[in-house]
């Protein structure tokens, strides 16, 4: 197995790849999310192409335009449906035996491929989605993260002390049970476009969402999570970074790949 660095073409520009080589049929486009690159802090992403190239799986990589080595302007997860497109064509270029692409996508990089009706894909693994709205979004955890909080502080008879001693501010507290008390049923008009995006798309979709992180706690929010292609994976944070969520992580990954 071999890393190979290229560019390709999207319009007018060009993007960096990199190629995992495999000679399997099946082969993985790894889609990053937000302004990510292909190395340094988010290397997590280069330790799992080679760890899906050594189980025989071709692993594609790219920087979307405008991020990490990609000339242009960076337009955001909402208009990367041509710079993942241009990237499936690379990757059926330069490993021409690949007959199947399963895309991979974190955080808004599952969103971009939701979006984009899957993109020309035959398989999605979509992890973490966000469906987070509006320039505040940062401050505002969903209902039921806020509840959880409430009661766990509640367990504490500590809390409970302070709580009778004058300790806490009522107004602030009456804040957050008021939104604490908020319906979690209604979805955001991001959560509606990703819906309506898949909605058409014939192709095995797999959601995998992180216990610990709070962008998976704002999707499950936003969608039915009754929906049978949902597999949640205990004490996982975002980018899977500890030892046991890295393995499910791959082992996910490789249970769609050989579908």
């Amino acid at each position: 197995m071999s890393r190979l660095h290229m560019d390709f073409g999207c319009g007018t520009l060009k993007c960096a790849g990199t190629l995992d080589t495999a000679p399997g049929t099946s082969g993985l486009l790894i889609v990053s999310g937000g302004n990510e690159i292909r190395s340094g802090a988010f290397g997590g992403q280069a330790k799992l192409a080679a760890s899906v190239a050594k189980a025989g799986f071709p692993v594609f990589r790219f920087d979307r335009r405008g991020v990490g080595d990609s000339e242009g302007e960076n337009r955001g997860f909402r208009k990367s449906k041509g710079d993942i497109k241009a990237a499936i064509h690379a990757f059926q270029a330069i490993a021409p035996q690949v007959d199947r692409i399963i895309s991979f996508g974190n955080c808004d990089a599952a969103t971009a491929l939701m979006l984009a009706q899957g993109a020309e894909c035959d398989g999605l693994i979509l992890s973490n989605p966000w469906t987070i709205e509006g320039d505040n979004s940062d401050s505002i955890p969903p209902a039921d993260a806020i509840r959880a909080r409430y009661l766990e502080k509640l367990k504490k008879p500590s809390e409970v002390m302070r709580l009778l001693r004058g300790g806490v501010n009522l107004r602030k507290l009456a804040k957050g049970l008021s939104k604490s008390v908020a319906s979690v049923d209604g979805s955001t008009g991001l959560a509606d476009e990703m819906r309506d995006g898949i909605k058409e798309f014939a192709g095995p979709v797999r959601f995998l969402l992180s216990s610990d992180d709070r962008t998976a706690k704002v999707f499950a929010s936003n969608w039915d999570m009754s929906d049978p292609r949902i597999a949640r994976c205990e004490g996982a944070s975002h980018a899977y970074v500890e030892p046991h969520a890295e393995q499910w992580l791959r082992e996910q990954i490789l249970s769609a790949l050989r579908a």
